[in-house]
């Protein structure tokens, strides 16, 4: 197999990269080793698109968030892409040395041109948040912080690749690179070779062993755990802004955050780690991020019962803090793109555009004419829960299955489902399901729609029930039929029972 450009990762760095360069008559594939995009780091995390105030304007990851904040929003109308910008945040503090830490915050905001700061006293705070902590005595407000959900962005920006020609390979795993004469020649993957002219690291807590594959680097990439809790849309309107508790010498602070499906997202705390694979979620870090900042902000907000999830993140935490967006030092074609960390999932457009302008400067005779077809969107998918009654109703009279509700807590139907499973970027897998429309997402968390999207999946690919996956690989959710399991001998009347 041969292409131009192959892209490693398909998070939303991969993603972003892909849609960048799907505008120009280029070859791309994207490779990625899970079984769907959006599956490591980008699908944990605060779902925020940060103004840039509380950032150091200075870094690259500053400049780029900077950057990126100018063009997201119409990047999301083009997608058809969820996204409340802006919505605005407040600090919250509680001692007089919230407040000055704050005003240097401020200051900081300023200087990266971010309008309408404001340091708030302890009515105006009370009267913005009214559930906030009565004992919270003093706010900083910014305007234009956003929010959007990470994985309807990460897939839309792949969707709108495919339709312009690029391919997404899933569960195609980078073993080795090849390399003639100081210069890429392709990737070994588990599926065989691929030849390509350039090669562009974006595989997240894996970039620095892609980058190894190709020369010695002077760079790691650590995991820092964040474990957050997602609460029932019962307390969707306890807060109207993202809320930060006051920032530290480590963390620009906690956040309790409103989703764009209207639950409540909060934490997260920073745990250095050595395994790249430790999801486990720990009662006594959870305990700690309750009391310290839920609690403390929200008293109202319970520690259990109406927590619908917890959930860990990775964040892909580079030697030197900052983003490493540079080409290979010893080898022509390779690019590396490493120590995404937040605000990568605010900076991604403009690092794509970077990562053109370092694809340019390698001089290996690609094509960059842009596409005379271009197609700047995607066809939305149909969210039936966001129609009207009589659109409703004649999209149920020219498709029945939409009128089939599958997910009762989330109110999704059947015929949502049946896209999913065959739009540009396919979900084939019962968490891809969860993930594209959110079947599973709600209060229990798929105990009654599960056994039934399972069943659509196994109709819709044609295969077995017992080839379905939770997750991919071999994550299948069945372990046999029930009426083939073998029978023992029961002790009395010769009965038998199922073992």
């Amino acid at each position: 197999m041969k292409t131009e450009v192959l892209i490693i990762g398909g998070g939303v760095i991969g993603a972003s990269i892909a849609h960048q360069l799907a505008k120009y008559n280029l070859d791309i594939i994207l490779v990625e080793k899970a079984s769907d995009v959006c599956m490591g780091t980008s699908k944990a995390n605060s779902a925020m698109i940060h103004s840039g105030f509380n950032i150091d304007g200075g870094t690259l990851k500053g400049k780029l968030a900077l950057a990126a904040n100018k063009v997201v929003k119409q990047l999301c109308q083009d997608l058809d892409v969820d996204l409340v910008k802006p919505l605005g945040s407040i600090t919250v503090g509680f001692e007089e040395s919230d407040l000055e830490k704050m005003k240097k915050t401020m200051e900081n905001g300023i200087k990266n041109g971010i309008q309408g700061m404001r340091l708030l006293d302890q009515q105006e705070l009370h009267e913005m948040e009214p559930h906030l902590n009565p004992e919270a005595k003093y706010g900083l407000f910014e305007p234009e912080t956003g929010i959007i959900n990470p994985f309807e962005y990460t897939v839309a920006l792949a969707e709108n690749a495919v339709i312009n020609g690029a391919k997404v390979m899933l569960d195609t795993e980078v073993l080795d690179i090849m390399i003639e004469n100081k210069t890429v020649k392709g990737v070994k993957t588990n599926k065989g070779n691929i030849e390509a002219k350039v090669i562009i690291n974006a595989a997240g807590l894996y970039a620095d062993k892609i980058a190894a594959m190709v020369e010695d680097i002077d760079f790691e990439i650590k995991p820092r755990k964040g474990q957050y809790f997602l609460y029932d849309k019962k307390w969707g309107n306890i807060l109207t802004y993202t809320i930060y508790s006051a920032p530290t010498k480590v963390s620009k602070g906690m956040i309790v955050v409103p989703t764009i499906d209207g639950n409540i997202l909060a934490g997260s705390n920073a745990e250095a780690l050595e395994d790249k694979t430790d999801l486990r979620t720990t009662a006594e870090a959870l305990d700690q991020i309750y009391t310290s900042t839920i609690s403390h902000l929200f008293p109202e907000l319970p520690r259990m019962g109406d927590v619908i999830t917890t959930f860990t993140g990775l964040r892909a935490a580079s030697s030197n803090e900052d983003f490493i967006i540079e080409a290979a030092k010893t080898v022509k074609g390779m690019i590396n793109v490493a120590g995404i960390q937040s605000p990568g999932l605010t900076s991604a457009p403009a690092i794509a555009v970077m990562v053109e302008e370092l694809v340019r400067a390698q001089n290996l005779e690609l094509d960059f004419t842009p596409k005379a077809n271009y197609e700047k969107g995607r066809k939305a998918p149909v969210m039936l829960a966001e129609l009207s009654y009589d659109e409703r109703n004649a999209l149920i009279e020219k498709e029945p299955a939409y009128g089939e509700i599958i997910c009762r807590c989330e109110s999704i139907s059947k015929g949502e489902i049946n896209d999913a499973i065959h739009r540009p970027v396919p979900a084939t897998n019962m968490d891809a399901i969860k993930r594209r429309v959110r079947a599973g997402m709600g209060r229990c968390q798929g105990g009654f729609c599960g056994p039934k999207v399972l069943d659509i999946l196994s109709r819709e690919l044609n295969i077995s029930p017992l080839e379905v996956t939770q997750k991919g690989n071999a994550s299948f959710v069945l372990a046999a039929r029930n009426k083939e399991l073998p029978l023992a001998e029961g002790d009395q009347k010769n009965e038998k029972i199922r073992i």
